[in-house]
C-alpha cells in the first residue's frame, strides 16, 4: 500500500519535530569545513551531514545544483547520500525547482518514482510556465505517493515583481496557492502538495487557509528569519516546515556539533 507523502510527513513531524535542514555544499562551506572544494570534499561533507542528522531530523533538503557542479561524480555522491538518509528514517526533499512542460516535466518528476536512481520523497518545483505545466509532476506524485512544494511567495528582494502581479483580483502568488489547494483532497488530514513561502517576509500577503497542505518556510538562521517570524507569519496550528541550512551546517564538520546545532533549532521550534 502506498502511503502518501502528506501522511509520511505528518508522521515524521510527530516523531521528530518539523525541522528541515538544507544540505547546501557550496564552495565556501566546503573550504570552511577544511574538506576542500572537490569531489572528495563533497563526499566527506555529505557523509558527515547524513551521519549526524538523518536519524533525528524529519526532512533533509539537498540542493541539487551544488552536486551537479561536480558532474556525474557529484550526482553519484547525492544518490548515495539520499539513499542512506532515507534508510535512516529521514524524508528527503530534493531542492531542484524544476519547471517545464510536457514530457520534460514528466522526466523531472521521475525523481518521485521509487525505481529512480535518485528516488526522493518530494521535490520543489516552479509554476511559472503555467499551472498546467506541473500536471505531469502532480500525476507522478499521486501515483507514487510523492510530494511537491511549489514556489509561491519567496522572500528574495525582487520576488514581488512577478509574485505580486495580478490575475483578475488575485496575485500570482495567491493563484499558485489556490492551484495547489486544488490538488489536495478535501478529506486528507494533510495533503501531499504544499507551497514555499519565505520565513523572512515582512507580512503574509497570502490566504493559506484553504491549502490543506504543508508550507515550506526557508530563511531561518543565516538569512535572518527567526522562530518568532514563523509565528508572526503563520500563527499556530498550520503545517509549517521551517528550513535551516547554514545555521546548522556551519557547525560542521564534527557530526556531534552538527547534531547539537540541529537540536538547538528543534528545541526553539518546540517552545
Amino acid at each position: 500500500m502506498i502511503v502518501p507523502f502528506g501522511q509520511r510527513l505528518s508522521a515524521a513531524v510527530a516523531e521528530r519535530g518539523p525541522l528541515c535542514v538544507g544540505i547546501d555544499p557550496h564552495e565556501q562551506l566546503l573550504l570552511d569545513w577544511g574538506v576542500g572544494d572537490s569531489l572528495d570534499g563533497l563526499r566527506r561533507f555529505t557523509d558527515a551531514v547524513v551521519e549526524a542528522l538523518a536519524g533525528s531530523v524529519a526532512l533533509l533538503k539537498p540542493q541539487i545544483a551544488f552536486y551537479e557542479r561536480f558532474g556525474s561524480g557529484g550526482l553519484a555522491v547525492l544518490e548515495d547520500g539520499v539513499a542512506r538518509a532515507r534508510a535512516a528514517g529521514a524524508l528527503v526533499l530534493l531542492d531542484a525547482k524544476r519547471g517545464d512542460i510536457g514530457s520534460t516535466m514528466a522526466a523531472y518528476a521521475d525523481y518521485l518514482r521509487p525505481d529512480h536512481p535518485l528516488a526522493v520523497d518530494a521535490m520543489t518545483v516552479s509554476p511559472y510556465l503555467g499551472p498546467e505545466s506541473l500536471a505531469p509532476a502532480v500525476s507522478t506524485a499521486k501515483h507514487h505517493g510523492g510530494g511537491l512544494f511549489v514556489l509561491a511567495r519567496t522572500s528574495n528582494p525582487d520576488a514581488g515583481t512577478l509574485q505580486h502581479a495580478t490575475v483578475g483580483e488575485r496575485s500570482v502568488a495567491q493563484v499558485v496557492v489556490d492551484t495547489v489547494a486544488g490538488w489536495n483532497g478535501p478529506g486528507d488530514p494533510l495533503g501531499s502538495f504544499g507551497v514555499v513561502v519565505g520565513a523572512t517576509l515582512p507580512e503574509l500577503d497570502l490566504d493559506l487557509d484553504g491549502l490543506r497542505g504543508p508550507v515550506l518556510a526557508p530563511g531561518l538562521g543565516a538569512q535572518g528569519g527567526t522562530v518568532a517570524d514563523l509565528r508572526r507569519l503563520f500563527g499556530t496550528g498550520r503545517a509549517v516546515v521551517p528550513t535551516v541550512s547554514r545555521a546548522v551546517l556551519g557547525a560542521g564538520p564534527d557530526p556531534a556539533a552538527l547534531r547539537a546545532a540541529a537540536e538547538r533549532w528543534a528545541g526553539e521550534l518546540a517552545t
